[in-house]
């Protein structure tokens, strides 16, 4: 078994990796580390642990944490990782990390995004960006893997298909768009899930949140820098992207859509027929039947993506709609879809159960 320690265990994506590691065929949690609660049973941060884990959470030892575990899982908060990755990487430890420390390549663009100083900007060449769908080779061989935003995935994984198709590596875009770049526009609704576990403002309150919808940084929001740096990877330039999130009235999941004018002549099968193509060999990306749309619902608790894939004729535009658990695709899930390919593995192991019904 491959042991397994997790840094930052305690917000709501350590937790989903509790609960999807326990059922993974080759991966063992023998290290759990948390600054909030150290010193307290899983079980009693994560109640459906219970009879499950008997695992403690502990404060962040490095000298510990390399001596029990091979591969690690840093489900922190921005700024963290970047402190914790280096000493664990320089060990010959593989690393997957939630936060955006080494998402954004440019250290100036990513101080100027988050507001933070960069502390090791020399891993930020090395770190692979880890949306499989688009990096599966670099991530099988990287040792510091970036897992994507919940909210870019879904972005980047509708918007794909309309750049190329992949050449002949399966990483890169080739070929005719079949949009112009510069009309993309997403609209993104997230659950509360997505604000996180710790540190939750008056807006994410439940008298706040309940039976309402609002958008929020409407203008600017950081994730938009994550969906550009995605797209200027396919195209070599990176046209502006209108992104605006909104919260949402449900627990967990991610519903986008995207707008963008198209270049080519295509009804709703044949733009279908480019997302089937495109994504015949990604076994978490479903393309829905022609006319359906995606339901967060349906991908409650699984780390698949459904796509739906529209044309409006009279104003020849896509629109691309897609659903994710923000949790599991979006965090946890996509995470050990990528430790699974750095350690060798099938990426789908420990992952192929569908999403939760009703």
């Amino acid at each position: 078994m491959i042991r397994v320690g997790i840094v930052g265990a305690s917000g709501y994506g350590g937790g989903e990796l509790l609960r999807l590691l326990t059922v993974h065929p080759e991966f063992t949690v023998v290290y759990v580390a948390s600054q909030s609660d150290a010193g307290k049973d899983v079980a009693s941060v994560f109640s459906p642990m219970r009879g499950v884990s008997d695992l403690k959470l502990e404060p962040y030892d490095c000298d510990r944490a390399l001596e029990l575990a091979d591969v690690f899982f840093l489900p922190v908060a921005n700024g963290r990782a970047m402190k914790t990755a280096p000493a664990l990487v320089n060990a010959g430890r593989k690393i997957v990390d939630f936060s955006a420390d080494f998402r954004i390549k440019d250290a100036e663009l990513y101080e100027s995004t988050y507001g933070i100083t960069h502390s090791c900007p020399e891993l930020l060449e090395e770190a692979v960006y880890g949306l499989v769908e688009m990096n599966r080779d670099s991530i099988r061989s990287a040792r510091l893997v970036a897992n994507p935003g919940c909210y870019p995935t879904a972005a980047i994984l509708s918007i794909l298909p309309l750049l190329g198709q992949r050449d002949a590596e399966g990483e890169g875009r080739r070929g005719e768009f079949i949009v112009d770049p510069a009309s993309i526009i997403v609209d993104a609704y997230s659950g509360v899930t997505g604000a996180g576990r710790t540190s939750l403002t008056l807006d994410y309150h439940f008298p706040e949140v309940n039976d309402s919808m609002t958008a929020y940084k409407v203008v600017g929001h950081r994730h938009t820098r994550e969906i550009e740096q995605a797209i200027s990877c396919c195209l070599g330039v990176s046209p502006p992207v209108t992104f605006t999130p909104h919260l949402a009235p449900i627990g967990r999941g991610i519903l986008e859509t995207v707008y963008a004018t198209l270049t080519r002549d295509l009804n709703s099968k044949g733009l279908r027929d480019v997302y089937e193509s495109f994504y015949a060999d990604d076994p978490f990306v479903v393309v829905l039947p022609e006319g359906q749309s995606p339901r967060t619902g349906s991908v409650r608790g699984s780390n698949y993506l459904h796509i739906g894939v529209f044309v409006d004729d009279r104003m020849g535009r896509a629109t691309i709609l897609s659903a994710e658990d923000n949790l599991v695709k979006g965090a946890a899930g996509q995470a050990i879809q990528n430790m699974n390919l750095m350690c060798g593995l099938d990426e789908t192991s420990g992952l192929k159960a569908p999403g939760l019904y009703p």
